[in-house]
């Protein structure tokens, strides 16, 4: 999926929900956030000191876990059982 520094952060969570793990990777507190509804992701990626094309290009390849793998994003860790 393609983003853009225009697009609102809650926008990119809820239209993609994988994306959220993008955010927490980049440590960015923006899932949950009230904030999330006003902020666009040029404006997130500014609070929170993150190169913005780094952070765009992570949040494009997080659709399937095969991007995550290649573009190193974390993934969850394993449950115990």
């Amino acid at each position: 999926m393609h983003f853009t520094p225009s697009d609102l952060v809650d926008e990119v969570m809820s239209d993609s929900p994988d994306t959220m793990r993008v955010f927490l990777a980049f440590k960015m507190g923006c899932v949950g956030c009230p904030i999330a509804t006003f902020h666009t992701v040029d404006d997130a990626c500014r609070e929170h000191g993150i190169d913005r094309e780094d952070f765009l290009r992570a949040l494009s390849a997080c659709g399937t876990s095969a991007d995550a793998i290649k573009t190193g994003l974390p993934r969850a860790p394993a449950r115990r059982a």
